[in-house]
């Protein structure tokens, strides 16, 4: 599938311009820790595009979020490595991620949240006027942006990468694409 393709399946299912714009941020991101990795940048955007496919879907039952999305995607023939990446992202599962892919796309998608709650408590409610330093000290926040998991937040940590140049190249991808996102 080209992304163009990926962008119109996602558009067909997903109504919510939040979400899909939920879902462009942590493709955006997912390509930078691609080339950190030096990773399949495409397919590794195209996973974080698809990634919450089922979401509206799913909704009521949070317990079959990413297992419907997985299914969807292995119907429509997509990678078994961007299949697999979806369908373990959900930690309500306790599925074990094991790919580099499965454990950053667990990593990356509260970290696309939590930086657009980051710019939305700014005056100018931008991007732009975020700063790392501030993502930082709003981790230590419990509080603040509650629904972001501190432990898919944290488990990039794992992976060698410090919480602060993970969020660096969060923000980076997502100031690249700010106008897409409304921020």
């Amino acid at each position: 599938m080209t992304r163009e393709e990926t962008l119109a399946l996602v558009k067909q299912k997903i109504k919510s311009e939040k979400l899909i714009k939920h879902c462009l941020a942590v493709e955006a991101i997912m390509r930078s820790i691609a080339d950190h990795f030096k990773e399949d940048a495409e397919l590794w955007g195209l996973t974080g595009l698809l990634h919450d496919i089922d979401y509206e879907e799913t909704k009521d039952k949070p317990e079959e979020h990413s297992l419907k999305g997985a299914e969807i995607l292995q119907e429509l023939g997509l990678a078994p490595e961007i299949i697999q990446a979806v369908k373990v992202h959900n930690e309500m599962h306790g599925l074990p991620r094991e790919s580099l892919l499965d454990k950053v796309l667990f990593a990356v998608d509260p970290l696309a949240g939590f930086i657009t709650a980051v710019a939305l408590v700014c005056p100018s409610k931008k991007l732009a006027d975020v700063e790392v330093k501030s993502i930082v000290k709003r981790l230590k926040e419990s509080r603040f942006a509650a629904g972001a998991s501190r432990t898919g937040l944290k488990s990039i940590e794992e992976l060698g990468l410090e919480f602060k140049q993970f969020a660096e190249i969060g923000l980076r991808a997502m100031k690249n694409i700010a106008e897409d996102l409304g921020l």
